[in-house]
């Protein structure tokens, strides 16, 4: 039997229009745009200057604290600047342009090598190698993996959940990789199993991927201590939260962290990631994105170098469809809007959506009746009703007593109010004032 959270959630259409969508290679860009800021924590500093020569999978950028991560050349070439340049939100973050000159592999990168099932290293070993590949958390947060595989020496982690859900719409990245990739995802998690010192390992995947769930079902026959869970489609599955209650019915407190429970949660495309730095000393520069939409003719899931130009990703299925009126990346729920489509493509992109009018226009506001719908939806037990009141009213003490700042920023509020009220854009700017309030104030 399926298993689920047991607060809220709700069932968007799964519009997974790309799902049969093999994995295509992306030609290289004409220029590669390879940002500093591609993780949470600290950017990279750059090590390369103009006119340098680069390699693929050499280090432009070095990790300038404990949770920050390196940065690495995803093509050969000349670098033509080292400046800001915009991310896709329009944020301006130091960047290596980079004039691609071809594809040649910095030695000791070994991307034909054979499958191995066991890889003899040590725990600290993993880890290290998962560092120097700049392996980070591709589920979207984009956390450094080696912090999040080195728990603190009075946390103790007890098992790893691997997030295979991809509850989005529209998203089908993660489902062609646990097709097309199962075994070295498989052999990913052993390996972070074995960094983190646990003989128990989960992936769970969402019953509408059955194809997925029956191919790694066969392949995890063959190693002990991974467990296959079958999931119920309801949005936010995947979200670790909701993702660890299901899978292993234990509460993440208010407030706290997966590893406060001995739990550790990583994204399938990030165990390939990481069997890829393990066994192939092959950093991470390139990452699967979907490219879909109800009016895009050509769907894709496109293996893509990091920093090239979404307009080549766009230009490579046809354009922009005639009735775009919004570029997303990431899905319909979670995703923002692209503001600059010469923008690159970063370590979390997951998907480029194109959103017509009829899909994007908002429907005129009317005043709130207590229906309670949004408290129904809501994964995290909250009231968005009233934190949406305390909101306007810069009520800032009653947002942080009605705990704001455990909102996730899901949507399922806003997606169930009968009078269209913009809760989302209020939580968003509710959580963020009281997260910087908490983290400003004085501790005694």
């Amino acid at each position: 039997m399926s298993k689920t959270f047991s607060v809220g959630g709700i069932h968007p259409h799964d519009n997974k229009i790309s799902a049969n969508q093999a994995i295509e290679n992306l030609p290289l860009p004409a220029v590669a745009y390879i940002s500093m800021a591609q993780h949470i924590g600290a950017p990279a500093e750059p090590v390369v200057g103009k006119g340098d020569y680069v390699q693929v999978g050499q280090i432009i950028g070095k990790a300038s604290g404990f949770i920050s991560a390196n940065i690495h050349a995803s093509v050969s070439g000349v670098v033509k600047s080292v400046e800001p340049y915009p991310n896709p939100l329009g944020n301006k973050s130091m960047t290596v342009i980079i004039d691609v000159q071809g594809d040649e592999w910095m030695e000791g990168i070994d991307q034909s090598a054979e499958l191995v099932g066991d890889i003899n290293l040590s725990g600290p070993e993993i880890v290290k190698k998962i560092a120097e590949g700049g392996v980070v958390g591709l589920g979207g947060a984009t956390f450094p993996t080696h912090v999040k595989l080195s728990p603190p020496p009075d946390k103790k982690a007890e098992c790893l959940v691997l997030n295979g859900a991809e509850c989005e719409p529209f998203l089908t990245s993660d489902h062609r990789l646990m097709l097309e990739k199962g075994a070295e995802i498989v052999v990913g998690t052993q390996l972070m199993m074995r960094a983190l010192g646990v003989q128990k390992g989960y992936i769970g995947i969402e019953e509408n991927k059955p194809d997925a769930i029956r191919h790694l079902s066969k392949l995890v026959k063959q190693h002990s201590g991974i467990e296959i869970v079958s999931l119920k489609k309801r949005y936010p599955q995947g979200g670790e939260k909701q993702l660890i209650e299901a899978v292993v019915k234990r509460q993440v407190p208010s407030m706290g962290l997966p590893i406060d429970i001995g739990v550790v949660v990583q994204n399938v495309g990030t165990a390939l990631a990481v069997y890829e730095a393990v066994q192939k000393n092959k950093p991470l520069v390139e990452k699967v994105v979907t490219l879909t939409g109800r009016s895009l003719l050509n769907q894709r899931n496109f293996r893509v170098r990091i920093g090239a130009p979404l307009s080549e990703l766009i230009a490579a299925v046809g354009g922009l469809p005639e009735d775009t009126v919004k570029v997303v990346l990431g899905g319909p729920m979670m995703g923002e809007s692209a503001l600059h489509l010469e923008a690159p493509v970063l370590k979390g992109s997951s998907a480029v959506l194109f959103l017509s009018e009829q899909e994007t226009k908002r429907l005129p506001q009317s005043a709130c009746i207590r229906c309670s719908k949004c408290i129904e939806a809501c994964p995290m037990g909250l009231e968005p009703y009233l934190l949406y009141k305390y909101g306007l009213s810069n009520c800032v003490e009653e947002l942080e007593q009605n705990h704001v700042y455990d909102c996730m920023i899901c949507g399922c509020c806003m997606y169930t109010c009968p009078a269209y009220l913009p809760l989302l854009d209020m939580m968003r700017f509710s959580r963020n004032q009281v997260l910087a309030i908490m983290k400003n104030r004085p501790k005694n």
